[in-house]
């Protein structure tokens, strides 16, 4: 019964192999051939428009003078950088002699207190 089944999906494999050549022999005969262009219409021509006929220009007037305006005068730039600012001292609070190795306990990280059972 199990060589039925391995037959059967040998069969299938082949069937399906067979069909796939099928497709791709259409397919490269698609690919080669010209493909042709469809003839269009010619274009319809473009009616010459009529020229517009312009009114004379009238002058412009003339434009007023603008007035000139006064210079503004600068101050003088320094010669002499002014000096900064002193900063004050920092003094740091002295540092202890031994430093302590051993970590404080932690009442709340005890463990909880065993159950007593009867």
């Amino acid at each position: 019964m199990a060589a039925l089944g391995c037959y059967f999906l040998l069969s299938l494999i082949v069937a399906v192999s067979f069909s796939n050549l099928h497709a791709v022999e259409a397919a490269r005969t698609l690919l080669q051939t010209v493909p042709t262009m469809p003839n269009l219409p010619p274009l319809p021509t473009v009616p010459n428009l009529p020229s517009a006929t312009l009114p004379a220009a009238t002058p412009l007037p003339t434009q007023p003078t603008v007035p000139s305006l006064p210079k503004p005068t600068l101050p003088p730039m320094p010669t002499t950088i002014p000096p900064l600012p002193t900063v004050p001292k920092v003094t740091l609070p002295p540092l202890p002699a031994t430093i302590p190795t051993t970590v404080p306990t932690n009442p709340f990280l005890s463990p909880p207190p065993a159950a007593n059972s009867p």
